[in-house]
């Protein structure tokens, strides 16, 4: 195991185009950290920067306490994981295990331990004889991470490796992979653009846009207390409801462009008059009331059962919202319906800048 510190570490490429901007921030060992953002936020070039796949345009990259920017892939003892299987399918599932320890010459009673260990671990003792054809896709991508795995490296690094799976063998790998890492202890650095993988795998997030880190925490926190409108709106499925106005003379209200007013409550982080972006989350607009509740009247579009709940896509003072509520029978589309919710549930983003406010 082993730390990974970015210190500064900006690239920006020939033509100009700044693919990371100046990141700076640790990963524990032992620690599963999540990038995650959009395609093209910068993300990917992060993680190869690690692997040494990327040369740093500037600032220092340390592993272990060992400065690694010109230090070469090879020589850098971490393992990659890619969205593509990459496995060589003329050898047997042992045979691809065991090829990067039969390359560096490792003794082979070490490489039989080391497989052994990583097949049991991945629960693929089964199926040592057979070759990348005869497997699933969710099969394939456990041989994939137990390649990595047998290498025993300071740092794994997976880039998407659920991408080319379907929902439900994404779902199965994703906890494979979480047991894995309770099980290993290794640092481990986990690249997506799903925001579920990365709430429900990463001890901590790092989410990016346009190159920039716009927030590191832990999962809960980022969902609770999002730094801005960008991270608000992207964690979440679906993301926050964001609703732009005017606060009004009280100090109490959001007045939305065409006049309608969405009561605020007394701790309001802005003055009268003054621009603001509301946020509320899609579980906190309820159809039941409770004590102290606001309430808006919005006009329902779509009503998607999804079994377990149910997703109302409304439209109020000609902004979008989303709420999820309990299953069960609701209006018709095009029916006016009465949301509860909890001013004090609300987050409040500067209206320039998006930043969180309060």
């Amino acid at each position: 195991m082993a730390a990974v510190t970015f210190d500064a570490v900006r690239k920006v490429y020939d033509n100009g185009r700044v693919a990371v901007a100046g990141a700076s921030f640790e990963i524990a060992s032992g620690e599963l950290v999540v990038l995650v953002g959009p395609s093209g936020c910068g993300k990917s070039t992060l993680l190869r920067m690690i692997a040494g796949l990327e040369a740093i345009s500037a600032g220092e990259l340390s592993i272990a306490g060992r400065r690694v920017n010109d230090v070469a892939p090879r020589d850098r003892d971490i393992a990659m994981v890619f969205q593509s299987y990459a496995l060589y399918p003329h050898m047997t599932v042992a045979e691809n295990l065991s090829f990067g320890l039969r390359l560096a010459g490792a003794p082979r009673a070490e490489i039989d331990r080391r497989v052994a260990d990583a097949a049991r671990v991945l629960g693929l003792d089964a199926l040592l004889a057979r070759r990348p054809a005869e497997l699933s896709g969710g099969q394939r991508q456990r041989v994939a991470l137990g390649r990595a795995l047998v290498r025993q490296p300071k740092v794994f690094l997976l880039d998407e490796p659920l991408s080319n799976l379907d929902a439900k063998l994404r779902a199965a790998t994703r906890v494979e992979i979480a047991r894995l890492h309770r099980q290993v202890g290794a640092t481990m650095v986990y690249v997506t653009h799903d925001q579920v993988e990365a709430m429900t795998l990463g001890h901590r997030i790092v989410v990016m846009s346009d190159g920039v880190i716009q927030q590191i925490d832990t999962p809960l926190n980022l969902y609770a207390r999002p730094a801005n409108v960008f991270v608000a709106e992207f964690l979440g499925s679906p993301g926050m409801n964001l609703l732009r106005g005017q606060v009004d003379p009280d100090g109490t209200a959001l007045v939305l462009d065409d006049g309608s007013r969405f009561v605020l409550g007394d701790a309001v982080p802005a003055t009268a008059g003054e621009r603001l972006v509301v946020g509320v989350r899609p579980e906190d607009l309820r159809l039941q009331a409770l004590d102290g509740d606001a309430s808006i009247e919005a006009v329902l579009d779509l009503a998607e059962p999804v079994g377990n709940e149910t997703f109302l896509n409304l439209r109020f003072a000609g902004q979008a919202l989303i709420a999820r509520v309990p299953p069960g029978e609701v209006a018709a589309a095009g029916s006016a319906l009465r949301l509860s919710y909890a001013p004090s549930r609300l987050h409040f983003f500067d209206a320039a800048g998006g930043g969180r406010r309060g």
